[in-house]
């Protein structure tokens, strides 16, 4: 099971709101998910857009869920620490490969 952070679309045609969400990335954009993370409202009042619970979003990033490009730029705006580290474990891994490729 691959696991996905993604949003996921709620509201009226043209008035649409969105959950983040972690869920199987087989199901559909709308279909079921595991646990909700956050959510976005992109017509809400300036001081009211979104919110997220980003101690829920490193465990299971830290527990190998992916995170979709939307939902990445939607938790850089507000967690920017999350991608943060993120990047630098991908970069340190990177190191670590290279590291152990060049000494063979």
């Amino acid at each position: 099971m691959a696991l996905v952070i993604r949003m996921r679309q709620q509201g009226a045609k043209g008035r649409q709101a969105f959950r983040l969400v972690v869920t199987d990335s087989r199901n559909p954009r709308d279909g079921k998910y595991l646990e909700m993370l956050g959510w976005y409202n992109p017509f809400g009042a300036n001081d009211k857009t979104s919110s997220m619970n980003v101690e829920r979003i490193r465990h299971w990033l830290n527990h190998g869920a992916q995170i979709s490009d939307r939902a990445r730029a939607l938790v850089s705006r507000h967690a920017p620490e999350v991608i943060q580290a993120l990047v630098q474990k991908k970069q340190a891994k990177q190191a670590k490969q290279r590291k152990k490729k060049s000494s063979k």
